[in-house]
């Protein structure tokens, strides 16, 4: 076994509600690292005064993203892709650890995959 905490489906149900804002959030810290024009600010405004406001916005962003990667990781839940909100839960089917894979406007954990088939191997529970 790779992962020490293994869930549910009706654990991983469960913490939806509460993960679909924090990836929201997590995926809005994203985009303000990645904006092109608060980076060309930077570049412009760094060698004189760090850069100011655009600095400070990806600075923040930075910030922000790394708080909610880590609350997210600590909980044992493996995230995949911050612009779609894809996470993994780490699970165990018939004796094999597997993920629950779940992405952002999905209702519900609906789907499992092995752990080197990623989302291309994705099955359904069912």
């Amino acid at each position: 076994m790779i992962h020490d905490r293994h869930f549910t489906i009706a654990e991983a149900n469960a913490l939806l509600d509460g993960l679909d804002p924090l990836l929201r959030e997590l995926r809005q810290a994203s985009d303000l690292l990645t904006d092109a024009d608060a980076h060309a600010l930077l570049a412009g405004a760094a060698p004189a005064n760090g850069g100011g406001a655009p600095g400070r916005q990806v600075g923040e962003a930075f910030l922000e993203a790394r708080r909610l990667l880590l609350a997210v990781q600590e909980s044992g839940i493996v995230i995949r892709d911050i612009d779609r909100g894809l996470i993994d839960f780490p699970a165990i089917r018939d004796g094999e650890e597997i993920y629950l894979c779940w992405e952002l406007g999905e209702d519900q954990v609906s789907w499992w995959h092995r752990l080197d088939a990623g989302y291309a191997g994705r099955q359904p529970l069912d």
